[in-house]
């Protein structure tokens, strides 16, 4: 077996430390059963947690309570949230997404530690049958969708962004080009767009076409792979296999996206969800 290089400490946003020792928490609770199969229970304490030992960055009730609603009102069949964590936006929105009448709630989580406590927690809420969780680089369980045809409407109808701010502009590319956005019926949702930030990712769903395309042509490099080629691979030879390089897509300039920002208080501080749209395609 070839050498296996580990990521390191700071490369990710969080400390691992955090998630685990939240979960000795919920489970130490003396009224830990009184928790179970309640996700409303689960997720207040989650944020005892928080506010009174170690500080998590969740989406909280403020912002989490937004796309609650949103959710109340497309009534989403299959929503996506890139990164996990802890489990409180799968539990908060998954619980939502069911109650609604949606078919799946898949969550994607790169860090298999943070998957495995969100999976515990989302166990003990009760959504363990309903909350799928996948471990893997987002762009991967993204193509994962298309070759192992896993949404049962294959798109997405509510896609929740809140993992690394670097990765928001990449992986939405990815959906993109896979085809998973649908015109009138997608929503894409993305968090601390304000703390820490995602500047480019505000200008591209902000952007028209033509703004679009002008960006992208100087992106082009000779590797750069379409929507069709990029798929038809997938399809054929899996999405780790030598043809498919998905840091190499680029993003798809036809989608007319509308966006809204909607700000909320933060740590003393203000953090904004960027709600988008997907209006139409250019043809």
């Amino acid at each position: 077996m070839g050498k296996i290089d580990l990521p390191k400490r700071e490369d990710s946003p969080h400390d691992d430390s955090r998630a685990t020792d939240l979960l000795h928490y919920i489970f130490s609770l003396p009224n830990v059963e009184e928790l179970r199969g309640h996700p409303d229970k689960i997720l207040a304490a989650i944020d005892d947690y928080s506010e009174n030992y170690k500080l998590l960055m969740v989406v909280g009730q403020d912002k989490g309570g937004h796309v609650v609603s949103l959710i109340q009102r497309n009534k989403p069949s299959t929503m996506v949230e890139a990164g996990a964590f802890v489990g409180y936006s799968a539990i908060m929105f998954g619980d939502a997404v069911r109650q609604a009448g949606g078919k799946q709630y898949i969550s994607l989580e790169i860090n298999p530690v943070f998957a495995a406590v969100s999976s515990l927690l989302v166990e003990l809420a009760g959504l363990g049958d309903f909350v799928q969780i996948l471990i893997a680089p987002c762009s991967i369980s993204l193509a994962r969708f298309v070759h192992d045809d896993i949404l049962v409407n294959g798109h997405i109808d509510m896609l929740f962004i809140d993992h690394w701010q670097k990765l928001y502009v990449p992986d939405l590319w990815v959906v993109e080009q896979l085809g998973l956005l649908k015109p009138g019926v997608s929503t894409v949702v993305a968090d601390n767009i304000i703390i820490p930030g995602a500047p480019e990712y505000l200008e591209w769903v902000t952007a028209s076409p033509a703004e679009k395309r002008d960006k992208l042509k100087a992106l082009e490099r000779p590797e750069t792979i379409g929507s069709e080629r990029l798929i038809e691979l997938i399809k054929k030879n899996g999405y780790r296999s030598e043809g498919v390089k998905l840091d190499n897509v680029l993003g798809n300039p036809n989608l007319i996206y509308e966006t809204e920002c909607h700000k909320y208080p933060l740590l003393g501080k203000e953090d904004a969800l960027a709600v988008t749209k997907v209006v139409g395609v250019e043809k």
